[in-house]
């Protein structure tokens, strides 16, 4: 039977050390931080995020003139209910009093129709 050949320490060892001079070998090439090619990238980079900024500014400020503008219609609709709320409760007012009247009147006719038949009854005994 053959032996197993794994990785043993010091295989392990050296690929660890391979990979981290593979890894500063790519942190050498990459460009610095002053190249034309990174000071470009950055600038379009920032002016993308200004621009982000513009336009999450003014969906902020649409919004709020939104919602300014959906309170002013709230606040015309609440007044308006109370005008009609008020009217409806003085039309009520103004009938309650005229059928009150109405039957102050009724009351009165009829009265007058009891006196006038007690009246006629007296002077038929009388």
């Amino acid at each position: 039977m053959r032996e197993f050949k794994g990785n043993n320490l010091d295989n392990r060892l050296q690929n660890a050390k391979l990979a981290k001079q593979a890894l500063l070998e790519k942190a050498k090439q990459a460009p610095k931080i002053d190249d034309p090619v990174v000071v470009e990238r950055r600038a379009a980079q920032l002016k993308r995020a200004a621009e982000r900024a513009e336009r999450e500014a003014a969906k902020a400020a649409a919004a709020k003139e939104r919602t300014e503008r959906e309170a002013a219609e709230a606040l015309a609709a609440r007044e308006q209910a109370e005008r009609e709320a008020a009217e409806k409760t003085a039309l009520a007012e103004r009938t309650r009093r005229e059928i009150a009247d109405q039957l102050v009147a009724l009351e009165a006719e009829q009265k007058a129709a009891r006196d006038a038949r007690y009246a006629a009854r007296k002077k038929r005994k009388g």
